[in-house]
């Protein structure tokens, strides 16, 4: 079978694709620009893909070599519904689906079980600590994580494996097309606000997911915030409970994301959890989860409230361990997200010595709502003296690196793609 992968160079359809291609589907794709991830899966031997998504392009491809499947994101036609490649793709009778009828197939054919995470927050660094654990243990696995790692492939096929980890999003109701084997929730906060637009739609959705789930484990927190009435085939943690502290890992967020990971592991493999502790205690992280860019200067993913305490958290460890003053450069994702955090702001950065805000990252927005500037977002801190806003330009980058000639740690945080703070830092601080 021949699949076609629109938006290959993602977060999420590019791990799918190199899933398809182990697991010996006929793997092609194409995406918008070029990407050190796209040249990545071209070195793992998905030679055809192309850079420009025009009808013409996906035409020579199937020309050449017939396409069976044509897999897009749920971002494509909210871009464009008139998307050229999906109408090409309808005009040649090519079957079209999202990612999930995909893996959905991949579980049937080769019989695994799904491990699913899913939450607003932490579902990221919990999938790839989930992979971390069982590959640690030896035990076969397969899986996509919508980041890369050090350890591994962001997306993998092992014949010889019973389990299916991945991170499973809310974007577009997409969980809802699974029934996992067992489910971890790292953590819940209404989110995707396009498409769900109450609070009390999102904690539905989050129901029905944990309806669809044979198995679940998630926070008290997350129980009763969902408003869940029964306690069979789910295992429920506590935040304040003393193992965590046996997580020798930076940050209260990413000791809870760990926690998590480890129980869901010891119910599946029944190692013991003093072992899973231990491994655990060495997990070596992943990218844009603070990650080191050059000496003192990090990258964090960090985009929602809950997102930012985290890093936050993370930081301040680092910081105050190492005697360091703690910077953060901040870049909100979208200015819809923003309409609906301004008010969940307020206590997010304390602990920072100083914030420097700039305008958001720009995606999929709301043409009738005025943008947002710095100035109004950070009067809503509560500590709003620590912070000022700026421009992402040269005046930025001399700032940066004056806190960076003064032993400051700086981490910038950024949930954006393509042209985010993440790809301007790595660019001006790393091309020297």
């Amino acid at each position: 079978m021949h699949i076609f992968f629109s938006g290959i160079g993602g977060a999420g359809i590019g791990p799918l694709a190199l899933i398809a291609k182990q697991a010996g589907y006929q793997v092609s794709g194409s995406d918008k620009q070029n990407s050190s991830y796209i040249e990545y899966l071209k070195k793992k031997g998905i030679k055809d893909i192309v850079i420009g998504q025009e009808s013409g392009k996906i035409a020579a491809i199937h020309h050449h070599d017939p396409i069976d499947w044509f897999v897009y994101s749920s971002a494509l036609t909210k871009e464009n519904p008139q998307h050229p490649e999906l109408i090409f793709a309808r005009d040649e009778n090519i079957y079209v689906s999202k990612r999930d009828e995909l893996i959905n197939r991949i579980l049937k054919d080769h019989k695994l079980k799904m491990v699913a995470i899913a939450g607003t927050h932490g579902k990221t660094t919990t999938t790839a600590m989930v992979v971390w654990l069982f590959k640690q243990l030896k035990v076969p696995i397969s899986y996509s994580v919508g980041a890369k790692m050090s350890f591994g492939d962001m997306g993998q096929y092992d014949k010889t494996s019973e389990y299916f980890v991945y991170e499973c999003d809310e974007f577009d109701r997409n969980f809802l097309s699974f029934e996992p084997y067992i489910s971890l929730i790292s953590g819940v906060t209404w989110d995707h606000h396009e498409i769900y637009p109450t609070r009390e739609e999102y904690q539905a959705a989050f129901r029905e997911f944990l309806d669809q789930s044979k198995y679940a484990v998630l926070w008290q927190e997350d129980y009763d915030y969902l408003s869940l009435k029964s306690t069979k085939n789910t295992t429920i943690l506590n935040t304040d409970h003393p193992d965590i502290t046996k997580i020798k890992l930076a940050g209260l967020y990413n000791r809870l994301d760990a926690r998590l990971a480890i129980e869901a592991v010891h119910e599946l493999t029944k190692t013991p959890l003093p072992k899973l502790f231990t491994i655990m205690s060495k997990f070596p992280g992943m990218q844009r989860r603070m990650e080191e860019i050059i000496p003192n200067l990090y990258s964090d993913y960090a985009h929602t409230p809950e997102k930012i305490r985290g890093a936050v958290s993370v930081a301040t460890e680092m910081a105050k361990e190492s005697g360091k003053k703690l910077v953060v450069v901040y870049e909100g994702l979208t200015n819809r997200r923003q309409v609906h955090m301004i008010a969940d702001y307020q206590d997010c950065f304390n602990g920072v010595d100083e914030l420097i805000w700039i305008p958001s990252y720009l995606a999929r927005e709301d043409p009738d709502e005025a943008i947002i500037p710095p100035e109004k977002l950070i009067a809503q801190l509560s500590n709003p003296a620590i912070a000022k806003p700026m421009l992402r330009d040269d005046q930025l980058k001399q700032t940066i690196q004056k806190h960076l000639d003064q032993g400051d740690m700086v981490v910038a945080m950024a949930g954006g793609g393509g042209d985010s703070l993440d790809e301007w830092v790595r660019k001006e601080f790393t091309s020297n």
